[in-house]
């Protein structure tokens, strides 16, 4: 009974119960299509469905040839490598640009701040076929679509949003003394911001990498209008994996994304709390 006082009505016992079940089921929802999706990447055999063999727990029915595959298959390690140059690199200018728009807009002078802000963010928001569409339009003028360099920025205004939102964030609790103080004491703001504010609005900033990093490694629509056979990246050989020829193999690049994508949502948590910390309050 933990979480309801003792005095509570019979209706708020329902209801507290209730609202659990209704949430459990929210989340085996969205959890299920993962859950199928793990164990069918060990499957010993060529299918996408549960064998005989795998639903008797048979270990004949369990194999990891799929994950051989993955890694010793040229055209998926080519978009794996892909993947691991693009990513990185869009990571950087998401956080450089990110940090540097939150800092200036948490600034109280700065004139139609909330217009910007929603400018901004507006990736988030629109529709991302539109903006694909927009981005080969665009880079087609300058000469970028079909390069290297085109995947990375559109992939880095993907990522802006996610580090400006989670930098915000964190500057809520920033105490501007502090940078003032540091001013007072002769710092030029370049030194200021090194030594000062940004210790204390790392976590933030590494939130906002990590979730930059993640939606450049994971998508796929963009990179269908921007990019070329060249930059054939993980999630579009996936993409064609589907539409050309149905491979298992997917489903083994998918759980390793999966846990990837997982383990970085941890550290995300991770720096959350320790921000919260930081900021003296009690992480919940």
């Amino acid at each position: 009974m933990s979480g309801l006082p003792p005095y509570a009505s019979t209706g708020q016992r329902v209801w507290y119960y209730t609202f659990r079940v209704i949430c459990g089921l929210i989340f085996f929802f969205l959890i299920a299509p993962i859950v199928v999706v793990i164990p069918l990447s060990f499957n010993a055999q060529d299918f996408f469905t549960f064998t005989p063999e795998m639903l008797r727990l048979d270990p004949e029915g369990f194999s990891l040839k799929h994950y051989r595959d993955f890694f010793t298959d040229s055209g998926w390690q080519a978009a794996l490598w892909n993947s691991v140059r693009i990513a990185p690199v869009a990571t950087i200018l998401s956080v450089s640009l990110g940090t540097l728009a939150a800092i200036g807009l948490s600034q109280d002078h700065v004139p139609a701040r909330r217009a910007i802000m929603a400018i901004l963010i507006s990736p988030m928001i629109v529709p991302l076929i539109i903006s694909a569409a927009g981005m080969y339009f665009f880079f087609s003028r300058i000469g970028l679509q079909g390069s290297y360099w085109g995947v990375v920025l559109a992939h880095a205004a993907l990522g802006i949003p996610f580090v400006i939102i989670t930098v915000t964030a964190t500057l809520v609790g920033f105490d501007r003394s502090l940078t003032r103080a540091a001013a007072n004491m002769g710092a030029d703001p370049v030194t200021t911001f090194f030594r000062v504010q940004m210790p204390l609005i790392l976590p933030g900033v590494i939130s906002g990498a990590l979730f930059a990093f993640i939606t450049s490694f994971d998508e796929v629509v963009v990179v269908l209008f921007v990019g070329s056979a060249g930059q054939k990246t993980l999630p579009w050989q996936m993409f064609l994996g589907l539409r050309e020829q149905i491979s298992p193999t997917i489903l083994a690049v998918a759980t390793i994304l999966v846990v990837v994508s997982i383990a970085l949502l941890t550290t995300v948590e991770l720096l959350r709390r320790r921000s919260e910390r930081l900021r003296g309050m009690s992480p919940s």
